[in-house]
């Protein structure tokens, strides 16, 4: 058995998956406006499919609202101008920060991690357990499906690719980030996508989507559709955390990234 197709079979997709060789860039419509997308985009070259039930959005699960009482008092640090930070001091004042709830309960602040140089920007939610306790995004489960789907489509952590987070510190007990702190945490992605120039972006899940392209998004219609931010192009897919509870949609996601590598090549 071949690696491509031992990582194709760890997605739960072999063996009926398997990428074309003949990805044309121009098949592709031009860019959108900023945050929009392509009015009628071609479909990309992709494997063949089986027949799949309808994508369908997913909320991750919230747990029960904490009480006033029981939670800690909200700190007054507001996050200072980032826009001329380089790497090293971006990441000091990332693990510093002290402007949301979110560093009340955090072990460390999740910055990111990979090639500052790459063409692939991944951007996933907020750090887990695992992330909180490591300093390192996507490290658990998602983390290695994560890493077996770009292994299918020739890519590499650390290699060419950058994963980061829309908010940098772990959500108590995992829930999704609230908007006022993504809206907080967002300087931070911001100078990242400014300091890495990505070729492309992919958004994984519904708050990174929404993060990066300043709306509501639903990943269902979010998909097979590519969006333009100041000139870099944005994709939209299923989180892997998602994908682990909903397998059946990996196909999916796989169909995603080889739309996304056949709109840079």
């Amino acid at each position: 058995m071949s690696r491509h197709t031992s990582l194709l079979r760890e997605m739960g997709l072999a063996p009926l998956w398997r990428l074309r060789a003949s990805a044309n860039p121009a098949e592709h419509a031009e860019a959108p406006v900023v945050g929009q997308p392509a009015e009628s985009p071609p479909a990309p070259a992709q494997p063949a499919a089986p027949d799949l039930r309808p994508a369908v959005t997913a909320a991750r699960p919230r747990p029960a609202a904490v009480s006033a009482a029981a939670a800690p008092a909200a700190p007054v640090q507001a996050v200072p101008d980032v826009s001329g930070l380089g790497w090293e001091a971006l990441e000091r004042q990332i693990r510093d920060c002290r402007a949301c709830v979110l560093c009340e309960r955090r072990t460390q602040a999740v910055p990111g991690v990979g090639d500052r140089e790459a063409d692939w920007l991944i951007v996933g939610e907020g750090p887990g357990a695992e992330e909180d306790q490591r300093g390192e995004p996507f490290v658990g489960q998602a983390g290695k499906l994560l890493d077996a789907m770009l292994a299918a489509i020739g890519l590499k952590r650390g290699q060419n690719v950058y994963i980061a987070n829309a908010v940098k510190c772990r959500p108590p007990g995992n829930r999704t980030p609230e908007a006022d702190e993504m809206a907080t945490c967002q300087p931070y992605l911001e100078r990242q996508i400014a300091l890495i120039q990505p070729r492309i972006i992919v958004a994984l899940g519904r708050p990174a989507a929404q993060t990066l392209l300043g709306g509501e998004v639903k990943i269902a219609a979010a998909r097979g559709r590519l969006f333009d931010r100041n000139g870099i192009p944005v994709v939209v897919t299923y989180h892997p955390a998602y994908l682990l509870r909903n397998p059946q949609d990996k196909a999916k996601a796989w169909e995603d990234l080889c739309f996304a590598r056949a709109s840079i090549v």
